[in-house]
């Protein structure tokens, strides 16, 4: 099984800039994706508190392949990114990281990650020396937390005022917010199959969980 794997922090490129990056390494490689995961949380949020990626990485198994943009997306902790590494390898998952278009598997020898890994660092270090908001970074939002409802709304083609009344919201707010999160970039790659969780309530999960299967469209496909 390949998966793409894209999280929405505010340290990250967004969900669409990340989704772009991957399909087109997976072009340039003849790669194709099986499923796409998509998790919103916020940056330093451990493995623990991340309950559902947490139980997606134990879910893998042998032969699966991962492809993600970056080291940070994964965890933006040193350790736990060891960590999740050690867990694919000994699952024998292979690893792409499309920035530095390295594939990470169960040979690799560890002195090739230490780059990867010192290049995260030295880039911490100097997001930590500035003053304000990393360039590219997103401040948070108060629409962060329905950012599922959203996505799905405008994958069903509902319009903003529409969503905005939905959610009793502003539509200039809801409107700044889809164009600054390229949402609507997203969906019109009709890659997503959002499913969101029973107890979903407005404003009561902190980072949401969204499982993207590509397969739905073919069994829809083989249907007609």
């Amino acid at each position: 099984m390949v998966y793409s794997y894209l999280r929405q922090t505010s340290d990250n490129n967004s969900l669409a800039q990340q989704q772009q990056y991957i399909i087109s390494y997976c072009m340039m490689r003849g790669l194709t994706i099986d499923k796409e995961i998509m998790e919103y949380s916020c940056a330093n949020h451990t493995i623990e508190d991340r309950e559902k990626f947490e139980a997606f990485i134990h879910s893998l198994e042998d032969g699966d392949l991962i492809i993600a943009q970056n080291l940070p997306i994964l965890s933006c902790h040193l350790d736990e990114i060891i960590k999740i590494i050690n867990c694919m390898l000994s699952h024998k998952v292979d690893l792409h990281i499309t920035d530095s278009k390295t594939l990470i598997y169960r040979e690799t020898d560890i002195t090739e990650l230490f780059p990867l890994l010192n290049n995260m660092t030295e880039e911490q270090k100097k997001q930590k020396k500035q003053i304000g908001r990393p360039k590219g970074s997103k401040s948070s939002s108060k629409f962060d937390t329905l950012q599922p409802q959203i996505v799905l709304r405008l994958k069903e083609k509902v319009s903003v005022s529409a969503i905005a009344r939905e959610l009793c919201v502003s539509r200039s707010s809801l409107k700044d917010y889809i164009e600054s999160r390229e949402l609507r970039r997203l969906t019109d790659n009709s890659w997503i199959e959002i499913s969101l969780p029973v107890e979903y309530k407005e404003g009561t999960i902190e980072n949401p969980y969204l499982i993207c299967p590509f397969e739905e469209n073919l069994k829809k496909e083989m249907v007609q």
